[in-house]
């Protein structure tokens, strides 16, 4: 599990490409310290497994359901991008529950600087929009953020500058695509409120127990 905070940016330091998945090498600092093969780090909110691990980089197998979900097909070399380790059980719970299991993606419609934040608005599909109310968390790219407002096709958020100036959203252009992963207390919600398909009741009658029985 993740919360959304991210500990620095890392650069995509090669892609060895499969005919449907990849491997991510990724240069890091912060983020190596304490961490083992095998370990999990959010890379754009992506949550990956290290399978090899240098002093200054680490590398991650990348399937390709997550290549189809994710905007991670699009990384290049000298790509930044977000980088999180999981969070540890003693650990300052500062953004919201980040499963790193992206929803899908969205793409940057505009963005618009308003006095000291910067406001992004982001097209999304409708079953994602479903989950994202006003005030409520989203993760894009890794980042936990607040919604500001939600439209018909698109939702926003304000960044601050620290936010922006920390993480890969310095780097965000309009047209390009995000990873979204939507709030997972919602999804629980919806699921747990779904009724139950009903199953026909079964008395336990059957041709051999009434053979059995002289019928």
């Amino acid at each position: 599990m993740f919360t959304g905070i991210v500990e620095e940016m890392g650069q995509v330091e090669g892609i060895q490409r499969g005919k449907q998945s990849a491997v991510l090498t990724i240069r890091a600092k912060t983020v190596l310290e304490g961490t083992k093969i095998g370990d999990s780090i959010a890379v754009n909110g992506v949550c990956l497994t290290v399978t090899s691990l240098l002093s200054d980089q680490f590398s991650a197998d990348v399937m390709h359901e997550t290549l189809d979900r994710s905007a991670l097909s699009g990384l290049r070399r000298g790509s930044v991008v977000n980088l999180e380790r999981a969070m540890a059980a003693d650990g300052r719970f500062g953004g919201h529950i980040v499963a790193g299991h992206i929803d899908g993606t969205g793409r940057i419609t505009r963005i618009k600087r308003d006095d000291n934040a910067v406001w992004y608005t982001i097209q999304a599909a409708p079953q994602l929009l479903r989950y994202i109310v006003e005030k409520g968390s989203i993760a894009v790219d890794g980042i936990s953020l607040t919604v500001a407002r939600v439209e018909e096709t698109a939702f926003s958020i304000s960044a601050i500058p620290h936010t922006v100036a920390q993480t890969a959203l310095q780097n965000r252009r309009e047209g390009d695509l995000v990873n979204l992963e939507t709030d997972i207390i919602g999804k629980y919600v919806e699921k747990l409120l779904t009724p139950a398909p009903e199953t026909p009741a079964s008395s336990g009658l059957t041709r051999d127990f009434l053979a059995r029985h002289g019928f």
